[in-house]
């Protein structure tokens, strides 16, 4: 019974959120607060301030929902957010397989123009490699620099030599090691 009284609550509180009017006020308030979006806004990276923000946010959002909290409020924003880089991405790969005009992908959220001020907010960050950053330079290395890229150049490289021969058992051993090197 309680379950089914949760239930309808959260159903009401997402119909009501996805209502047309106050969603695309929420919209422009949470574009006011850029501290919560704009990664290179001098207040993004402090908590309290974030903090405050996220709580004027909910005040806002409960003048129309009263039940919202903070977890909803929060989930809300990675959902809008979500559909947004998801709708991005949509266009941007219509985009780069050389469609024509008339075919590229046309956003389906009527909020995906409102939410246009996170374009430069969503790119991926760039990575950092836990690999070492150079080889070791204890490996010798005696393999080949080019491999022949047919079986008649292998042959003129190579006379005699055949693929039922026995490998170059030197090489097959530094490249052992150097694979224990990179997963050790």
């Amino acid at each position: 019974m309680i379950e089914d009284r949760n239930t309808i609550n959260e159903e009401n509180m997402n119909a009501k959120f996805k209502e047309l009017e106050f969603l695309s006020a929420f919209i422009d308030k949470y574009r006011e607060m850029r501290n919560l979006w704009e990664v290179k806004h001098p207040q993004y990276y402090l908590k309290h301030v974030r903090k405050s923000a996220l709580e004027r946010l909910l005040t806002f959002v409960q003048t129309f929902i009263p039940e919202a909290t903070m977890e909803i409020l929060l989930q809300k924003i990675g959902i809008l957010r979500n559909m947004y880089k998801r709708e991005h991405n949509k266009i941007q790969n219509s985009l780069r397989s050389g469609e024509s005009a008339d075919d590229v992908y046309v956003p389906r959220r009527w909020y995906y123009n409102k939410l246009r001020f996170l374009d430069d907010q969503t790119e991926a960050r760039a990575s950092l490699s836990t690999l070492p950053s150079t080889l070791p330079s204890t490996l010798p290395c005696t393999l080949p620099c080019t491999l022949p890229s047919t079986p008649a150049e292998a042959d003129e490289d190579q006379a005699g030599s055949s693929i039922l021969e026995e490998p170059d058992v030197t090489i097959w051993s530094q490249v052992n090691e150097f694979y224990k090197y990179l997963v050790y």
